[in-house]
């Protein structure tokens, strides 16, 4: 007897046991380690896309582009250190580590960020000359693993940022395999050449808030009270982590969010710890406002920023700056398409290389072999930098003065409205056509 039903014939993939989620059981299973990446989480959360700018028409009064100005600088530090970092742009260059990153690549972000007027981070692994030299102004990352930590660099630098945790591994630590870890970076780092390191997930000589603070005085004395502290915290309890970093005594608190990158580290911290960019700027303000010190500690948001528009949306949420790091990257000439046939010779494609700890990297921004590094024209770099920051800030005055707004500072969430549920409910914004989010109340 003839089959009645109907044949099926198109099959239907798991969403569950999708084809990526069988590849990685597959690798674990053969291999019997956990994999190790660099870059944010890929997945998809809601994000700054969600949200859109109301701009003026008949209740709003919009500003000439041409005629009036948009005021675009922030100053950082302006608490307790004598001397504040005074920047011409919100965007900022986010710590990415000499030896996870070339120093080619280092001088490039420098060179960059110093004409657009803007400020670079060290990294994990210390300061290096070059970069030092060619960044006007530099923030000195203080890390768990305090590799390359010396009070002279800390001196030499124009803020301090102490980091307790990143948007793509917060609780975790780094990772930079043996293959990077070149004769010079071994030397800054205190690190036998060509051995795998593993940063620290905590600081060495704090348990808490209370030690934090006793750490942030130690820093103000050696520095004699000149330099900001930052405070960088992975995004996860922003209200909390952002009240104890104030009351530790921080200037400015940095937060970065699940779609920040990272050097190397396990893909399930990249993809499961975390919460998104876009859920921790108002909890982070909302404890700013309910200390009374909103713009008085200034509040830097990291993790997924690509376009003036990004920048923008998180300054009208609250945010006084903003840092880019996988964004500097990919200006600079990382994942370009002009070295795709290497990449394919990798098992991978521009777009999606992030074997970053590899140390292959064909564009020579993550890598520390002599010969990739060469590809990477420093100078060239940075201008393309510079360019990509201008571009950024142009987008963000159009967006401003479409708001009626003479200053970035100026943005407000009355300017945005959301597209979707949770964006609203994130970012406390009503969904598009209405005057509602989740969880509002007051009706």
């Amino acid at each position: 007897m003839e089959n009645s039903k109907t044949p099926r014939t198109v099959p239907i993939q798991s969403e569950t046991f999708s084809n990526p989620v069988n590849a990685e059981i597959r690798r674990a299973a053969a291999t019997g380690i956990y994999d190790i990446r660099g870059g944010g989480a890929k997945r998809k959360v809601p994000h700054f896309d969600d949200l859109l700018f109301l701009g003026a028409s008949v209740s709003r009064y919009p500003l000439e582009g041409y005629r009036e100005k948009c005021e675009t600088s922030v100053t950082l530090g302006t608490r307790f250190a004598k001397n504040p970092i005074e920047l011409d742009i919100p965007v900022t260059i986010a710590g990415m580590s000499f030896g996870a990153l070339s120093g080619p690549a280092k001088e490039a972000l420098g060179r960059g960020a110093s004409m657009a007027g803007t400020s670079t981070t060290t990294g994990d692994g210390g300061m290096t000359p070059e970069e030092r030299g060619h960044s006007s102004k530099l923030v000195y990352q203080y890390l768990p693993s305090r590799y390359g930590m010396n009070p002279d660099d800390l001196r030499k630098a124009d803020a301090i940022e102490v980091v307790v945790g990143q948007g793509a591994k917060p609780g975790g630590g780094g990772m930079l395999l043996g293959q990077k870890i070149s004769d010079r970076v071994a030397e800054m780092r205190t690190l036998p050449q060509g051995i795998d390191q593993r940063s620290a997930c905590r600081h060495p000589d704090w348990t808490g808030p209370d030690d934090l603070e006793i750490k942030i005085l130690e820093l103000r004395e050696i520095t004699n009270w000149e330099k900001p502290i930052y405070i960088k915290v992975g995004a996860t309890r922003p209200y909390f982590d952002t009240a104890l970093a104030v009351k530790a005594g921080a200037d400015v608190i940095v937060i970065d969010g699940l779609q920040g990158g990272t050097a190397a580290t396990q893909d399930v911290f990249i993809e499961h710890v975390g919460i998104p960019t876009l859920a921790c700027i108002r909890p982070a303000v909302q404890a700013l406002q309910d200390l009374g010190l909103h713009r008085e500690v200034q509040l830097v948001v990291s993790g997924g920023i690509r376009n003036g528009a990004d920048v923008a949306k998180a300054l009208a949420l609250g945010a006084d700056a903003v840092s880019i790091g996988t964004a500097a990257m990919v200006a600079i000439g990382d994942n370009d398409p002009k070295w795709e046939e290497e990449y394919q010779k990798l098992g991978t494609t521009a777009g999606a290389y992030d074997d970053w700890h590899e140390g292959l990297d064909p564009a020579g921004i993550t890598t520390q072999s002599p010969e990739l590094q060469a590809r990477l024209d420093p100078v060239e770099a940075g201008r393309k930098l510079r360019n990509y920051l201008k571009v950024m800030t142009l987008e963000a005055q159009t967006i401003a003065r479409a708001c009626g707004h003479n200053h970035l500072h100026n943005l407000e969430p009355e300017d945005l409205c959301a597209l979707t549920m949770e964006a609203a409910a994130m970012a406390k914004v009503p969904l598009a056509g209405t005057d509602w989010y989740p969880g509002k109340t007051g009706f």
